[in-house]
């Protein structure tokens, strides 16, 4: 035991030891500089010069919005339902639906109902995070939003819901005071 580690306390020691730091003669300008005085400009050339040796990201691995969008294929669309086309191009993308409780529900209430819905949407495989933002309000955000339109014609169907608006367009709930006056 003593022996290994005197053996990694020796390797650790070679390699301090000849570890070599850059001559000040051949840096950059900015490179000479005290790292509390750099400019945003000069931490972005110290990005650059970190990620120019790393290998690109895979494209499921990247942020959302650099994400390659998936091919549609227009030949199985139907050019008369414009919401079957929107739906496919949201596939793969975040989106959010904001579905309005009706009734005078309390924010508890609200938040019970809501999370009754979220748990039917999750029984039938539509994964959504549900937020809320106001007392009857909430946010029910879905990562593949091509989900976001089946969740809408469940969440209509259901008796405490009023609208449920994706992509600014609003869609009553079945037994709400709305859809009697539209």
């Amino acid at each position: 035991m003593v022996r290994k580690v005197s053996f990694l306390f020796l390797v650790f020691l070679i390699v301090a030891v000849s570890g070599k730091k850059s001559d000040e003669k051949n840096k950059p300008q900015w490179a000479k500089k005290d790292i509390r005085d750099y400019t945003d400009a000069d931490m972005e050339r110290l990005l650059e010069q970190w990620e120019e040796d790393e290998e690109p990201l895979e494209p499921d691995e990247l942020p959302e919005h650099l994400r390659p969008q998936a091919p549609i294929d227009l030949s199985k669309l139907d050019v008369n339902n414009p919401e079957a086309m929107v739906r496919e191009s949201k596939k793969g993308r975040t989106v959010m639906a904001f579905v309005q409780v009706g009734g005078s529900s309390s924010r508890e209430e609200s938040e019970t109902i809501t999370k009754i819905w979220q748990s039917s949407l999750w029984n039938n495989h539509i994964q959504a995070e549900r937020y809320m933002i106001e007392d009857a309000r909430a946010i029910f955000m879905f990562k593949d939003g091509a989900q976001a339109w089946v969740a809408k014609d469940f969440l209509v169907e259901q008796e405490q819901c009023e609208s449920v608006t994706i992509e600014s367009k609003k869609y009553p709930g079945k037994y709400s005071a709305e859809k009697d006056e539209l």
